[in-house]
C-alpha cells in the first residue's frame, strides 16, 4: 500500500505463504507496517519448518518400523517402506503443520506488552504441553538418525549376542527333548549303545591282532585272532538278534530323534532372522540414549522444543502493532455490522472476575418481533372468544329450548 508518508514494500509469494502459515490477514499485513510483516513471515516460517521437520522424523520412524528386519551393518534400502514412509511423512507433517498453526492461530497477545504475566502464562499452559509432545516426538527420530552409525554398531553387537543366547537356547531345549525321548522308551536305546560299543572295542582288538599291534602276541591269523573273531562276530549276533526283538521300538525311537534333529536344525537356520529383528524404533532409540547420553539426549529435545514452543513464547511478548489495531478494528466493525455489543467488564461473577456483557441486537430484534406477534395473537384469540360467547348468548335469549336440544 502507498502512502504519501510512508511506502510499503511489496510482498511475494513466499512472504504471503508464510502469513498464511502463521494464520495472519493478508488484507492487513498489506496495509500495515513492514515490521508487521515480517515478525508473521517469522512465525509462519517456524510454524512451517516444525511441519516439515515433523515430516521428515514421522517418515524416518515409520520407515524404521515397517522395513525389511536385517543385518544393523548391512541394512539394504527396503523400496515398499521407503514408498510408505514418504506417504505417511507427508500425511504426519501436514497434521503437525495444522497442529502448529492452530496453536499459533489461537495464541493472543497478551497484554500487549513485552514481559509474560503469570496469567499470560497459565492461559498458554495447554498450548506449551500441546507443543512439548509435538516437540518430543519430533525429536526421538532425529535423534536416531544422527547417531545412526553409533547405533548400527552397537545393534549389531546385540544381535550377535542375540544369535548366540538364542542358540544356547535352542540346543538346551532339544537336548532335554532327547533325554525325554531316551527315557520314554526305556533303556532299549542305552542297550544297543553298550552293544555297538562293545562291537567297535572287539572290532578293535582283532584287527590290532591282526596287524601285530598287540604286545606278546603272535601276529596274524592265529588261534588268538579267532578267539577274538568268534567274540566279535558273537556280538554282532547279539546286536542283530536285539535289533529284530526291538526294531519296531527302535525304528519309532530313531524316527523321532529325526524329526527332533530337522526341528532343531530348522531352529538354529531361523536363528539370524530371529536375531535380525532386533531392529525396532525402540530398540534405536534405547540405544540412542546410551550412545548419547542423557545429557545430549535431553540438549537435542531441549532444542526441538525451543524451535516449538518459540511461536508461542514470541506472540505473548509482542507488543502491540498497528496490525493488532487493524485487526481490533475489523473485529468491531464486523460486530458492529452484524449487530453485536460488547460491554466490556461489565459486571463480576461468582468467583469475583470481571465479565463482559455481549448483547446481539439482531437476535433481540427478533425476539422482540416474535414476543410482540405472540401477544397480538393472544389479543385477537380473546377477541374472537368474547364475540363467539356473545353470539351464544344470544342464541339462548331467543331460544332456550331449541339452544338446550342441540347441546
Amino acid at each position: 500500500m502507498t502512502r504519501d508518508y510512508y511506502q510499503l514494500p511489496k510482498a511475494g509469494k513466499v512472504m504471503q505463504f508464510l502469513w498464511k502459515c502463521a494464520g495472519g490477514d493478508k488484507y492487513l499485513l498489506e496495509r500495515a507496517t513492514y515490521s508487521d510483516q515480517i515478525k508473521y513471515m517469522c512465525l509462519g516460517g517456524i510454524v512451517f519448518a516444525t511441519g516439515a521437520m515433523a515430516g521428515i522424523a514421522g517418515g524416518y520412524a515409520f520407515y524404521t518400523i515397517f522395513e525389511e528386519r536385517s543385518s544393523a551393518i548391512d541394512n539394504p534400502v527396503d523400496t515398499g517402506a521407503l514408498i510408505g514412509g514418504l506417504l505417511f511423512g507427508i500425511v504426519w507433517g501436514l497434521m503437525i503443520f495444522n497442529i502448529d498453526r492452530f496453536i499459533v492461530t489461537s495464541t493472543g497477545k497478551g497484554d500487549g506488552t513485552e514481559a509474560i504475566t503469570w496469567d499470560e502464562f497459565k492461559g498458554a499452559i495447554p498450548r506449551i504441553l500441546m507443543g512439548a509432545i509435538i516437540a518430543i516426538t519430533i525429536s526421538k527420530p532425529v535423534e536416531i538418525r544422527m547417531f545412526k552409525t553409533e547405533i548400527d554398531i552397537k545393534l549389531r553387537e546385540k544381535q550377535l549376542e542375540q544369535q548366540a543366547d538364542y542358540q544356547a537356547k535352542v540346543d538346551k531345549t532339544y537336548s532335554d527333548r532327547e533325554k525325554l525321548l531316551e527315557k520314554e522308551f526305556g533303556s532299549i536305546a542305552k542297550e544297543r549303545d553298550a552293544l555297538n560299543e562293545r562291537i567297535k572295542i572287539a572290532e578293535k582288538e582283532y584287527i590290532d591282532q591282526l596287524n601285530g599291534r598287540v604286545p606278546g602276541s603272535i601276529p596274524g591269523d592265529g588261534k588268538l585272532a579267532g578267539a577274538l573273531k568268534v567274540k566279535l562276530d558273537d556280538l554282532t549276533n547279539q546286536l542283530k538278534i536285539f535289533d529284530n526283538n526291538n526294531g519296531k521300538n527302535l525304528a519309532e525311537l530313531n524316527k523321532r530323534k529325526d524329526e527332533l534333529r530337522i526341528a532343531k536344525d530348522k531352529e538354529r537356520n531361523n536363528n539370524e532372522k530371529i536375531a535380525n529383528g532386533l531392529d525396532g524404533l525402540l530398540e534405536r532409540i534405547k540405544i540412542a540414549h546410551e550412545v548419547a547420553g542423557f545429557t545430549i539426549t535431553l540438549f537435542i529435545t531441549l532444542l526441538f522444543m525451543a524451535i516449538e514452543l518459540t511461536p508461542v513464547f514470541f506472540k505473548l511478548m509482542l507488543i502491540k502493532s498497528p496490525y493488532d489495531y487493524l485487526a481490533e478494528n475489523r473485529d468491531e466493525l464486523i460486530k458492529a455490522e452484524k449487530g453485536i455489543e460488547v460491554k466490556y467488564d461489565y459486571y463480576t461473577d461468582k468467583q469475583g472476575i470481571e465479565r463482559h456483557l455481549v448483547i446481539n441486537h439482531e437476535a433481540h430484534k427478533l425476539i422482540y418481533e416474535k414476543i410482540k406477534v405472540t401477544e397480538i395473537q393472544k389479543e385477537l384469540t380473546d377477541y374472537a372468544i368474547a364475540k363467539y360467547k356473545e353470539r351464544e348468548m344470544k342464541k339462548i335469549d331467543e331460544n332456550l329450548d331449541e339452544y338446550i336440544k342441540s347441546v
